[in-house]
């Protein structure tokens, strides 16, 4: 038993174990197996055995939450690099973690050039849209699209409050109350031209255009012999120059 310990011993005080592992106990007994010549140091034993038990145990532990999360990660790799043996060793984990680790980063790497190529698709689909030839107008032609986009929300804000619409009625509801009212005043200004005309029928209409062109022409033709005849200006100066030649 005591060859036992002492080989535990000697591991315990080799330079490869942890620091906090070995600390030899202070006290009475400590002092006696000094006294007495014994190896002293074993009375830590049983804490830092216990110790690795619980640190064993909780390479299982880790163990297990590792596998859930590779499966998560990589659920085509069911490999199980422990291979079910009973006994865990840290090797196992960090083949874990190393293959978790290399997946993350290729799927980093794979994102950044997929969103190149996104970018790439989304510059050339606007070129197209808009007409842009360089890769240097697509800025500016940005800034005109934005600009022309808020004089037409403008626009369209302004026509709702004034045809009292609804501000989430479509264009197409806009255009068509515009072309109703378009109409109306159509209607309006033919009526008034067929009260000024007297006639009721576009016919009578453009017969009396037709008239007013034969004769106008010939009317003003004299009215303006009869001003350079008189030598005056005025229209209305013509009855009262020739009432004057009588």
């Amino acid at each position: 038993l005591l060859k036992v310990l002492s080989h535990i011993d000697s591991i315990l005080r080799s330079p490869r174990a942890p620091p906090l592992i070995f600390r030899p106990s202070k006290g009475p007994v400590q002092n006696y197996m000094e006294e007495n010549g014994q190896a002293c140091g074993f009375e830590h034993l049983p804490l830092t055995i216990e110790m690795w038990a619980d640190q064993l145990i909780a390479l299982k532990d880790l163990h297990r939450s590792l596998r859930k999360l590779s499966l998560e990660l990589l659920p085509w790799n069911t490999k199980d690099p422990q291979d079910n043996r009973e006994s865990l060793r840290v090797e196992d984990l960090q083949l874990i973690v190393d293959a978790i680790l290399e997946e993350l980063e290729h799927k980093e790497k794979s994102s950044q050039t997929q969103s190149l190529q996104t970018l790439s698709a989304i510059v050339s689909h606007f070129q197209k849209l808009f007409d842009v030839n360089s890769l240097s107008g697509v800025y500016p032609r940005m800034n005109e699209v934005y600009t022309k986009l808020g004089e037409m929300t403008n626009a369209m804000r302004n026509l709702h409050e004034l045809l009292e619409l609804d501000s989430s009625a479509p264009p197409t509801v806009v255009v068509d109350t515009v072309g109703k009212l378009c109409d109306i005043f159509n209607k309006n200004v033919t009526e008034q031209v067929q009260q000024l005309l007297g006639t009721q029928d576009i016919h009578s209409i453009i017969n009396k255009l037709e008239e007013h062109e034969c004769f106008f022409p010939p009317f003003q033709a004299l009215i303006q012999d009869l001003l350079c005849l008189l030598e005056i200006s005025n229209v209305d100066d013509i009855l009262p120059a020739v009432q004057n030649l009588k």
